[in-house]
Parts: structure tokens; sequence; C-alpha cells
């Protein structure tokens, strides 16, 4: 047991906004009080679940999932936004009698500090105490740690239940939840909007080779079916799309895949004729069709169908994805259970010819929307328009919705100003929104079309930038480019690159929270599994042709300002072959939106840099300026045109002593080592 004795060093990130003696009394007001009400009402319903091991719960866990373990959730599934008032996407939360805490992401703890009461002590994920070494030491042997089994990962609850039981402690599946219980009739009715048919024009495949390929690597893993619970997967096997998720176009499912059946798990209320006819659902008796089930009859098919099974494929975890949660597992005999990655994630991250050529176009029309609504950004402010955080973001959304084949949004809009820019992970609201005045804007946002998905993050300075504002704004640059250059063998993990566009700000002695890059979907979701560009990540999955992922370095610096660049790039195969037999792949660009060329320091830029850079502009006033003036867009085309214009590559001779000094200063020994560890790497492989 972690006795007692250490339960005073996990008190929790010192909080901004809270007293910092604990033994006062802390007086809730407002909002706050309301949160304090739903705190305590959640206690009373732990101590009503009595068993006869234990006469209440002595802690419930709230984790950021639905039922699917969605990266993104709808308003009904919220549940530690309703509970604890944090607004962020990633997030975990342990309630005891005495006490209650949040995990979350680095990225978001200074919004955490700011949106939680005093009532939470905040933790960092990745950082001591974790959620079992805070249980451990907060309880009592014997004591009852309960959760809902349908939101926790299936791999989470057994590491958990593991780690816990050194101490006695049990976990305890709680079938019905707690959280919504207390929310009650004022919890939002769960989304069922229709389930459309995503064409082929767009998907480049019809459903049925899909699901021929995945039955055949279930045959190849001796498998006799699958249970697919990712919804994201479940709408790229089946070509259908749905919007019960903002954001995501999804809609909430189970798919069972065996290699006589497919039984489709939803809302059958939202069944149509065009539905039926794409599933061929009518008088469906064989493997090449889809039967329509409702959404709650997957438990009992499992428990039935299993007799017959001998090993079935449940998702692991993997990545950006948790795998099955443990309701699943749970229903499942042990001895039938085939825990591996999708098959699903490798097919979908790969896209054909079709989505390749459909996520250049969509990028190209994200392109014109961000060149229409920047060049009035900056034309408004000049002027002295009143411009904020939220109308500009609303601003960028409705440049987006004008575009061809637009489907909204792929995630709420970022624009942040000022101190705002620091908080990587920052979003306006009607609590913080400012007005923009001379300083740093950071915009991170993305869109969703019919035949791609795009992300962009582009900093901008409405004024005259200090000289570390440059410095630091150029270092991102040159990592991202760094990334955007390399040619490499195809055995290169993505981990591995991560250096490579770190290298220049860890050269200025700074790091940003976040991984560098993440796979991206083809109308589907923003972030996409296998790839993650993180030096800390333990897969090795290697990239193939026709990946698409985000190339994002940034440059945090807390409470003044942050920069972040983030381009879309697609894998794509240079046609050479190492000797050992090795394809070389490379990467192009599919975003195309200009930098902001007064925060560039061209004295830092390397010629093959600057080349790139030229290149990149090029491509812009190419696809993008050819859109703009085909739509008569003139201003936001000649914004554009000044924002792409040449820069020369080759130095004066009266400007080389300060370009060599500020040269040796940018490589530095860490851009040094990273240069010669990709080297190493490049040639021994």
């Amino acid at each position: 047991m972690v006795g007692q004795s250490v339960a005073n060093e996990f008190q929790g990130i010192r909080r901004s906004k809270c007293q910092q003696s604990r033994d006062r009394t802390q007086i809730y007001e407002g909002a706050d009080n309301v949160l304090m009400k739903r705190l305590q009402a959640l206690r009373t319903e732990m101590r009503a679940r009595t068993s006869t091991q234990s006469a209440e719960l002595d802690a419930y866990l709230v984790p950021m999932y639905d039922e699917h373990q969605s990266q993104y959730l709808m308003e009904a599934d919220q549940r530690i936004r309703f509970l604890t008032g944090f607004t962020g996407t990633i997030g975990e939360v342990v309630v005891l009698m005495r006490s209650a805490a949040i995990w979350t992401d680095d990225r978001y703890i200074e919004q955490a500090d700011q949106e939680l009461n005093c009532a939470w002590r905040l933790f960092r994920t990745g950082e001591r105490p974790t959620v079992a070494e805070y249980l451990l030491s907060e309880l009592s042997p014997e004591a009852r740690v309960g959760a809902d089994p349908q939101l926790v990962p299936h791999h989470a609850w057994k590491a958990l239940e593991t780690e816990l039981s050194a101490d006695y402690i049990r976990m305890v599946p709680i079938n019905r939840n707690l959280v919504d219980m207390i929310w009650g009739g004022r919890r939002p009715a769960p989304r069922s909007g229709a389930i459309k048919v995503h064409p082929v024009r767009f998907a480049g495949e019809r459903w049925d080779s899909k699901v021929a390929r995945l039955r055949a690597n279930l045959t190849a893993m001796r498998c006799d079916g699958m249970i697919v619970t990712s919804l994201t997967e479940v709408a790229y096997l089946l070509n259908l799309r749905g919007s019960d998720i903002p954001h995501v176009p999804v809609f909430k499912a189970y798919l069972l895949v065996t290699h006589r059946e497919l039984l489709l798990y939803t809302n059958t209320s939202r069944e149509t004729l065009g539905l039926k006819n794409h599933l061929k659902a009518h008088s469906c008796h064989n493997e090449n069709c889809v039967q329509l089930r409702d959404y709650g009859d997957v438990w009992r098919d499992l428990r039935t169908l299993a007799q017959h099974w001998h090993r079935l494929l449940v998702p692991g975890a993997v990545v950006f994805d948790t795998g099955a949660s443990e309701a699943i597992h749970a229903t499942l005999p042990r001895n039938i259970v085939f825990e591996r990655p999708s098959p699903i994630i490798f097919l979908r991250a790969q896209k054909n010819q079709v989505e390749r050529q459909g996520m250049r176009q969509a990028h190209i029309r994200d392109g014109v929307a961000m060149c229409e609504v920047l060049s009035r950004l900056e034309e408004r402010f000049i002027a002295g328009d009143h411009i904020t955080e939220l109308s500009l973001a609303r601003e960028i959304d409705h440049a987006r919705k004008t575009q061809n084949n637009s489907e909204g949004i792929a995630f709420p809009t970022s624009v942040a100003y000022g101190v705002h820019s620091s908080m990587p992970n920052y979003t306006p609201s009607n609590r913080t929104n400012i007005e923009l005045s001379e300083g740093m804007v950071l915009i991170d946002s993305g869109g969703q079309y019919e035949d791609g998905t795009t992300e962009v993050s582009r900093t901008l300075h409405l004024g005259e930038p200090t000289a570390e504002q440059i410095r630091a704004y150029t270092n991102v640059l040159i990592g991202m480019i760094r990334l955007s250059m390399l040619t490499f063998p195809e055995n290169l993990k993505p981990a591995e690159l991560d250096a490579l566009a770190r290298g220049p700000v860890w050269g200025s002695m700074n790091d940003y929270p976040h991984g560098t890059g993440h796979g991206i979907g083809s109308y589907s979701s923003v972030r996409e599994s296998p790839i993650s560009i993180s030096y800390t990540a333990k897969q090795r999955f290697t990239f193939k042709e026709g990946y698409f992922f985000s190339n994002e370095p940034g440059y945090y610096k807390n409470g003044a300002f942050g920069i972040r660049l983030e381009n879309v790039l697609e894998v794509v195969d240079t046609g050479k072959m190492h000797p050992t037999g090795y394809k070389f792949l490379a990467f192009q660009d599919v975003t195309l939106v200009p930098f902001e060329q007064k925060m560039i320091d061209r004295t830092l830029l390397s010629v093959p840099e600057k080349k790139w850079l030229n290149d990149y502009n090029a491509r812009i006033r190419q696809h993008v300026g050819s859109e703009l003036k085909r739509k008569h867009k003139m201003d936001a085309f000649y914004w554009m045109m000044n924002k792409t214009r040449h820069v020369p590559e080759y130095v004066t001779e009266a400007d080389y002593n300060g370009v060599a000094t500020t040269r040796h200063d940018h490589l530095s020994i860490a851009g040094a080592l990273t240069i010669g560890f990709l080297l190493t790497r490049f040639v021994l492989n």
C-alpha cells in the first residue's frame, strides 16, 4: 500500500485562484455553487451503491469517453464538463468522499486551472501521481472503486485493477452511470441524426470491397469475426457518414463482421430506403449484405453468437485508439477474445487514388477560404474595426462553409490573441473572448469536406513583432520545413522524425508540449491512427504511400505569446530504391496557406530552406491563386500574392559574417545531433 504518509504529496498542482490553506472553509457562489451541488449529489449516489461486500463506493471514476471511446463527444456524453465545468477534451476524474481530482494533458493545465473550482485537485497526465497511485494513497484496503464499464477502455480497466489489487482494492462495474443519474432530465437528448451514404466518387472504393479486404485480414489471423467499436471505422468501412458527434461525420453504432454475416447495430428509427438499398439490407441472407439491428441488441447478440466462435478479434489500444471497452470484454468468454489493433485502421490510413486527389482538392478550397478571411482581417484591422477572437473564428467557419463540398468544420476553431496564444489548446468562449489589437494571433482551424478533411495553423502579427518573436517564429518554420523536405527509407519510424522538427526549437532552449504530427482522415476524424510523430510514442508503425498527417511544430512562452505552424503532408513514393531493397519515400505539403512574411528572418534559413519556401509559395500562387481569380476574389488574390513574394535565396557578401554567426547559433549542438542521428539511421537501414 502507498500509505497515508504520502497523501500530502498528492495535493495537486498549485492552483492560481484558490486559497493556499486547505484548512479554511471555501465559499462557493454562482456557477461554482451549482457544480458543488452536483459533486455532492454524485457522492450521495456513491453511498447508495450497496452490495454484499460493502455499503458504498469509496471512489468513482469518470473518463472523457463515450461507449465507443471516441476522441470527440456529443453534448449528452460530456459528463466531465457537466460535473466539473472543465471544457477541455482530455481528462479523467476521480471522486472520493472527501476529495476530488482531475487529470488532464499538459496543454490543458492552464485552462483547467481557470475553469475548475477549488474543490478539485489538478494533476498533469503522465506525471505522478497516476490515478492508481492517488487511489492507493487515499483509500484503505478492501475499498471499492466504481466506474461505468462501457466508458472505460478494457486495457485501462485491467491496468488499474492490477495496480489496486496490491492493496486489495476492487474495481466494481456500475452499469448505470451515476453522472447520468444526477444529470437526470437536464441531460441533453443523445443526437441521432440521419445516416447518409458517402458516394464512391468520394470514397474511391465500394463498401463490399472494403469488407472483403477486412475478411482477408481476419482469415490470416484465423478469426471467426470482429466487433468494430470505433465510430470512424464503422463509417469508413460501410461508406456511411452521420452527424451524431459535432465536427466528426459519424453515427453511434457497433458493427459485427463475420465471414457469413454483417450486423449493424444503431438507432433503427433512422433507417431509410436509401440506407437499406446502399447496404443491400432488404431480405439479407448472405455475407455481402448488412442486417440492421437496434443499437442495444449488440449485447444480447454477442453473448449468443459467442457460443459458436473460436476466436473473435476485439480491437486493442493503438496510438489514438483506445480499443474496446471493458463492457465488451466482460460480455465475451475470455478464451475466444483475440485482442489486436483493428485492421481497419491500416486499411483506412492508406488513402486510395480518389481519396488522395480529394484531399488535395479540399486543401486548395481550404486555402481559398483562409486567404479570403486573412486578407479581410488585415484590411479591417488597419481600418480600426472591432474584431474579437470569437468574431474572427465565426468568420473563418463561415468562409469554409461557403466552399464547394463543405460539410462544416473539423473541430472548434481556435483564435488565440496575445497571452492566449501561449496556451496550446486555447479555444475562445464568451467568458474568455477578447478584442484583437497589435500583437500575436494564433489561428488553428480545419474543415470537413466530402472529399477530404483539412487542418491548418498559422500565426500572424497585427503590428510590429519583436526580435524575440521573429526568431521564435523562424525557428518553428525551419523545423516545419526540415520535416517537409525529408526523403527517407520506408522503414523509418515516425517517432524518429520528431527531433528533426523540434531541433531548431530545442536550439533556443524551448520545447512544445504536443506531438509534432498525427494522422488525418478523409472526411473523417482530424486525428487518426496509426501515425504519431512524437519522441514519446512507443508504436513502431511506418509511413506508407498515401498516408496523410500533420506537421505542426510550435513555440510557447508562458504568459506571453505562442506560435504554431501546421501543414498537412501527403506521403509520396519517390520511385527510388535503397540498395537493400527499401523504397524511398518523401512528403508533399497539401496545405496551401501563406506564412507571415514579416515574422521570417531569412538570414536564419539555409539556401535549401529558402528554395523550399519559394517553391511552396509558387504552388500557392498556382493553385489557390487561380481559384481566387476564378471566383473574382481579387482583394484576397493580391493579398496572397504579396504574402508569397519571392525570398532571395543567396545572401550578399556584406551580410555573410552575420549570417554565418546566426546559422551557427541556430543549429547548436541539439541541431547537429538531430541531423547526425537521422543520417546514421538513414545509412544503417
